[in-house]
């Protein structure tokens, strides 16, 4: 595309230099910059980009996007001086990609939890009615039916529109995508066109990042703030943040609820570890989710694909048929009948929801034991909340490593402990090898028993001084259940 058209319709200051070249890639990574490249230099917390630009054009770089103009202007080379340059990309993807989320029906899904589960049920339901669809996840990004690996829950605007792209090419007419708070506040979906947007709730996390609960807040909020008139706004009215999210958007305004007055209601009848016996609106069916966070979950998913036109009967048939997502609430039982359940909660919402669950489910006569990691590198605060919870809706729990990063295992576990009270200490024990502590949870359960793996859910690495080394809760949990027939 030539400089002068992917300008077109994006608020810049000025430009300088040439406007009669050619771009062939956008790029932000200054490493990764070919001839007749456009080069993002962004400031960041901890790199200014600027420093690169002499740099990239050496290496055939065409166009600058940046802040601040070098002191020395090529004159083959195109700038763009802009008042924030990370806010732009997303523009400039779009414009090179020609515009690829509005040839199709693009969903947004944010929230503290219940993101991952939401899209894939709404890329697998969409699938099931023979749309061709894509995802954008935590776990994967699907385009029809070719999947690739997932390296963030929400990637760069320049690899978002390349996917939708592919998307396109491949014939989709949905897209489903998880939209984290970082990625709002970072203008990753800046140039999207959004025809709908689903909030699911929130609760304490990433305050590593926002600093405050009310600055979380507001970042979810400014998705539903910049939808258009033409879209719709779902929110979950029991949340107590639901409504916030619609104060000031344009879009259509629906909710969704088990407990208040809503759009789309639905009440749990039967709950167990094979699923949920739901009444959804005026249709009474059983789901093979489990757990009343999975019935929010199936709520949004039923309001989200009825405001795309989808039938009621149409929507819970094919719902009652899905499986479950992975990492999220997968059960295993071992020969001598241990029920092991693998579970992504790495936030303390989301640990109450999943231990909650489990506990209004079982009987009493066995023993609940938790085994949990907080990951290193992020957000400190919800540690010792986690460790309290986990006491205190556990009958005994041990404290491992979860994705330590860059930090030490035994200062992240000491952290958890912080949070445990006294009179909970007894139920505790430390274990930092992951691996270990799984095995020992097994060794200490008897038949019934239930253990619960959480934190790590589908990922299949930990993460450890910047290295990841292969590590499946799911192959591990199995493997060792096999081993004590």
């Amino acid at each position: 595309m030539y400089f002068k058209d992917l300008i077109k319709n994006i608020e810049i200051i000025n430009t300088y230099g040439t406007d009669n070249v050619l771009v062939k890639k956008l790029e932000i990574d200054s490493r990764k910059v070919e001839k007749n490249t456009m080069f993002f230099a962004v400031k960041g917390t901890v790199v200014d980009a600027h420093q690169y630009i002499s740099g990239v054009i050496e290496m055939g770089a065409s166009a600058i996007v940046c802040s601040e103009l070098p002191t020395e202007i090529n004159a083959h080379v195109a700038y763009v001086l802009v008042k924030d340059v990370q806010q732009v990309i997303g523009y400039f993807a779009s414009n090179f990609y020609s515009a690829p989320s509005e040839k199709m029906k693009l969903i947004g899904v944010t929230g503290t939890n219940g993101k991952t589960t939401t899209t894939t049920m709404l890329y697998q339901l969409f699938t099931a009615l023979g749309h061709t669809c894509g995802l954008i996840s935590t776990v994967e990004y699907i385009i029809g039916k070719e999947t690739f690996t997932s390296t963030h829950t929400t990637p760069n605007p320049i690899r978002i529109n390349e996917l939708m792209a592919e998307m396109v090419d491949a014939g989709c007419s949905y897209c489903f995508m998880e939209v984290s708070s970082h990625a709002i506040v970072q203008g990753r979906i800046n140039g999207l066109q959004f025809d709908g947007a689903s909030f699911t709730n929130i609760t304490h996390d990433h305050l590593d990042y926002h600093i405050t609960f009310d600055n979380y807040i507001k970042a979810k909020k400014l998705f539903f703030d910049n939808l258009s008139s033409d879209a719709f706004a779902l929110v979950n009215k029991d949340d107590k943040n639901g409504n916030i999210m619609l104060q000031n958007t344009k879009a259509s305004r629906y909710t969704f609820a088990l407990k208040s007055s809503a759009d789309f209601q639905c009440k749990i009848i039967e709950s167990d570890f094979n699923g949920l016996l739901l009444k959804v609106d005026t249709l009474e069916a059983w789901f093979g989710m489990v757990g009343k966070f999975n019935a929010y979950n199936l709520l949004a998913v039923y309001g989200t694909a009825f405001l795309l036109g989808v039938s009621q009967q149409e929507i819970i048939t094919k719902l009652t048929l899905q499986g479950r997502v992975n990492g999220r609430f997968e059960v295993y039982k071992s020969s001598k009948g241990v029920v092991g359940i693998v579970d992504y909660a790495h936030t303390p919402d989301a640990l109450v929801n999943v231990l909650d669950t489990i506990n209004n489910i079982r009987t009493k006569n066995e023993q609940l034991i938790t085994v949990l990691g907080c990951g290193g590198d992020r957000d400190k605060t919800k540690r010792p909340v986690m460790g309290k919870v986990a006491t205190q809706l556990s009958d005994k729990v041990i404290f491992t490593s979860d994705n330590p990063r860059s930090e030490n295992p035994d200062s992240i576990i000491g952290e958890m402990y912080d949070g445990v009270e006294a009179i909970n200490y007894k139920k505790t024990l430390k274990i930092a090898d992951r691996k270990e502590a799984i095995k020992t949870a097994i060794m200490m359960s008897n038949p019934k028993d239930i253990i619960l793996i959480a934190g790590k859910g589908h990922e299949t690495y930990q993460e450890i001084n910047g290295v990841k080394y292969p590590f499946d809760d799911r192959l591990i949990l199995t493997e060792i259940f096999n081993q004590t027939i």
